[in-house]
């Protein structure tokens, strides 16, 4: 533990600048590991059950950010963490300190924060959550980090009060964002599918509990299609064998069909389906359900 990410007091110590749900489960953690917690947030009150547990509410963020030589901010996004940060108190509180920023937002937000940060002499790391609340302080919590590795890896020994995995991801400051803005892309578009499936199979008559032992059979089957769909892109193959595109446009077809014929909204699928034959009308029909990643990404 470095001299710098310590309280006179000989305590590791952090401030923690937002108190939502998963901003109090990150003060809570550090709480319960025993570091100096000192917390903030826009609305006043929320900070009690915190302090009865021993952690410091600050009556300002300059306060706050004043107490210790590492500041987590954890807000809804970059709108509000500038709202925050970019006060002229606050800033200054924070010259020659280290920001760990755990808010959600875009990797050029990020970037942005990183430029902010260096023209005021704010030493700055960016970082995303991919868990949920309870699952912050265990074992099964995920952090990803991007920014100065040497700066990652002093405040590491703080960091792994949050509990879980911890991984650095590189210099490039935008990168846990991401990471970040890509597995969200994978859960809510899996989350729209399946909600949608709920009401199609509704409309047949088929209760949400009937269906879902067997969603959960195809979700099984698509950790290795990742794996397998990343190499095939990366490799440029774009195997169509035993699935080409021309048949998942039929079958997405199908699903269109059997929604609209209930007076269900099917446009995520028409959407996903004028994907699909856009690239067979590219000509790559043969090839695998693969080939749309590249075409997406032609400019």
């Amino acid at each position: 533990m470095s001299s710098s990410q310590v309280s006179p007091s000989g305590r590791p110590s952090v401030t923690v600048l937002g108190l939502g749900p998963m901003g109090r489960a990150l003060a809570g953690a550090f709480v319960s590991a025993g570091v100096r917690t000192t917390v903030w947030n826009r609305t006043p009150g929320r900070d009690a059950e915190l302090v009865a547990r021993g952690a410091i509410g600050a009556g300002s963020a300059a306060e706050a950010v004043a107490a210790s030589p590492l500041t987590v901010v954890c807000l809804v996004n970059y709108d509000a963490t500038d709202d925050v940060l970019r006060q002229d108190a606050v800033t200054a509180a924070l010259k020659g300190r280290t920001l760990v920023n755990l808010s959600a937002d875009t990797p050029g937000r990020a970037r942005d924060t990183s430029r902010w940060a260096d023209d005021h002499g704010i030493r700055y790391l960016d970082g995303a959550i991919m868990t949920p609340t309870p699952s912050i302080g265990t074992p099964q919590a995920v952090f990803l980090h991007s920014g100065p590795e040497e700066l990652y890896r002093e405040h590491r020994p703080v960091l792994d009060a949050l509990g879980g995995v911890h991984t650095h991801l590189g210099e490039d400051v935008g990168r846990a964002a991401a990471y970040d803005i890509a597995l969200l892309d994978i859960f809510w578009t899996s989350m729209s599918g399946y909600v949608h499936a709920l009401a199609v199979a509704g409309a047949e008559g088929i209760s949400p509990t009937e269906l879902a032992p067997f969603a959960q059979g195809i979700g099984a089957i698509l950790p290795p299609l990742f794996q397998e769909l990343a190499e095939d892109v990366e490799s440029g193959g774009y195997s169509g064998e035993g699935n080409p595109l021309t048949s998942a446009v039929s079958t997405m077809a199908h699903i269109v069909h059997a929604s609209e014929a209930h007076g269900i909204d099917a446009s995520v699928m028409r959407a996903a389906e004028a994907l699909a034959r856009h690239t067979v009308g590219l000509g790559h029909g043969t090839e695998g359900f693969s080939r749309i990643a590249e075409v997406l990404s032609r400019r």
